[in-house]
């Protein structure tokens, strides 16, 4: 989003995205680095000569997986094979033994590494808080992988996370604005019954460190809550 906003074309945006504007920031996302056990990967710098897939190009998690790896001073063309697919397509590839690990960046208890941890025995690689301070950028906050997050993980592993934020445009008017962040908020049971993630959730967050402006109907309703005073 930030990327977007100051209109980084490495990242994909070749033009500033102006009209963006932001509703609420929600649950963060973990970045998960998983392995198969089988691989010999316990560290980042065992991923050196290994296949790994790193998510979509230019996609959140690659943009994730290209600023942990700088950090830890590995370069793609330090890997065997980097492919760009989605999480189920990398969790099928290991399962076949076509790749080596998979970097996702996702809520905790995301069903892909779960499906992956019932069919081969998994390493989560750990993401130092010394490697996730040198990606130099707010967003990445050194977290915890609590013990027990998938089969066979059996310790804490400490890793990055990252805020997911709700995004609209200028162009939306700022009653639908509004009932969306209101309804969000007024139905969190809902969305906390239907996914883990959404238990992380909290109104008082709404706008922490949101990367562009609020979008102004968000804004009345924060207002009216007591979030924005």
């Amino acid at each position: 989003v930030s990327d977007a906003w100051k209109g980084d074309a490495e990242a994909g945006f070749p033009k500033k995205l102006d009209k963006l504007r932001g509703l609420s920031a929600t649950y963060n996302n973990y970045i998960q680095i998983v392995a198969n056990a089988d691989a010999g990967i316990k560290t980042l710098a065992d991923l050196k000569g290994k296949r790994i897939s790193v998510g979509a190009a230019r996609s959140g998690t690659e943009l994730n997986a290209r600023a942990i790896f700088k950090a830890a001073g590995i370069d793609y063309k330090d890997l065997a094979k980097v492919e760009y697919l989605p999480f189920g397509e990398s969790v099928e590839l290991i399962k076949n033994r076509q790749l080596d690990a998979t970097l996702q960046s996702a809520g905790l208890g995301v069903a892909s590494i779960r499906d992956l941890a019932t069919a081969v025995k998994i390493v989560v690689v750990p993401i130092p808080a010394e490697t996730v301070a040198k990606v130099g950028d707010a967003a990445y906050q050194p977290a915890t992988i609590p013990a027990g997050t998938y089969g066979g993980q059996d310790a804490d592993v400490p890793t990055a996370a990252i805020p997911n934020y709700l995004i609209t445009h200028a162009g939306v008017s700022d009653e639908l604005a509004y009932q969306m962040a209101k309804q969000l908020y007024e139905h969190l049971d809902t969305l906390k019954s239907a996914h883990n993630a959404a238990k992380a959730i909290q109104r008082e967050n709404a706008t922490k460190g949101m990367p562009i402006p609020l979008h102004p109907g968000a804004e009345r309703y924060y207002k009216e809550v007591g979030v924005i005073k």
